[in-house]
């Protein structure tokens, strides 16, 4: 893919989607239009986008990285292992890989149509040491692969269901692994290098584009679909964007942008034009 310089600077916020929240790193579109985001103590808050409002549903006692909801309902989150968490705040642990491999820094979970979970294993800061697993239904987990070693964290599904897309927070970059159709992993390659940058989360839009949050600094790049990367949203002062690790499209019609600020209280809301993808929602139990 053609990789093209970043030539605008052009931020859509508008304002805080909810405040009071602890140092949210992950925000996720939910069921009935409902989002989800994580604290830093281990909160699960629901978060009504119509009225703006949260409310904590659960808590892990551990930093919740990411979360993904099934179509039962149940809610899938990364801390300290990958634990289910149920609607009524019941918790148990769903997955923590196998009887050899082990889990070790769960970061950020993606269901595909089938039910399986992807699942970012990040390692270690620096030690090259992470993971890709993908969680069979039941909670089975296996390596999918180990090529995308240096810190991998935010993942997403492509809009067919082909590739698995990657956010590298170490030789900052997206790559993404082919999946294939036996539901292994194929070849990988670099989608975008994004020198300068720690990027963590990743969405797309219904058109194909896709959007990536960076930890470092406070910026939101929009890559289309033509291959050109330009900056959707940025904040130097850290104020309006603090770390805005995560991004989704949200709301009943997904039409409402919105950005986690591991760096302070609250989620970002952007008036920005466009829809997002539809995740995928699989029913386990």
């Amino acid at each position: 893919m053609s990789i093209l310089n970043v030539d605008r600077d052009v931020s859509y916020f508008v304002g805080g989607f909810g405040s009071g929240l602890d140092h949210p790193e992950c925000i996720t579109s939910g069921l009935e239009g409902n989002a989800y985001a994580g604290g830093e103590s281990g909160q699960i808050y629901k978060i009504d986008t119509n009225d703006r409002t949260f409310l904590e549903i659960a808590n892990t006692k551990n930093f919740v990285g990411g979360i993904a909801q099934s179509g039962d309902g149940d809610l899938y989150v990364c801390s300290g292992s990958v634990m289910k968490v149920t609607q009524s705040g019941e918790l148990s642990v769903y997955s923590d890989g196998n009887e050899i491999d082990k889990i070790a820094s769960p970061n950020y979970p993606a269901f595909d149509k089938f039910g399986n979970l992807f699942v970012s294993d990040s390692g270690v800061w620096r030690e090259n040491n992470g993971r890709i697993f993908k969680i069979l239904p039941g909670g089975n987990g296996e390596i999918f692969s180990d090529i995308l070693n240096e810190f991998p964290n935010g993942i997403c599904l492509s809009p067919i269901g082909d590739y698995l897309y990657v956010a590298m927070s170490i030789n900052p970059r997206v790559c993404r692994i082919k999946i294939n159709s036996d539901g292994s992993a194929g070849d990988i390659e670099t989608v975008v290098k994004l020198p300068g940058t720690v990027p963590d989360g990743l969405t797309f839009d219904i058109k194909g584009n896709l959007y990536i949050s960076c930890y470092r600094p406070d910026i939101i790049y929009k890559f289309d679909v033509s291959g050109d990367l330009n900056v959707l949203a940025i904040d130097y002062f850290g104020t309006m964007m603090a770390a805005p690790t995560n991004v989704a499209f949200c709301g009943e019609n997904l039409d409402i942008f919105l950005s986690a600020n591991l760096g302070r209280w609250h989620i970002s809301k952007y008036d920005f034009p466009e829809v997002g993808l539809p995740l995928n929602y699989p029913k386990i139990s």
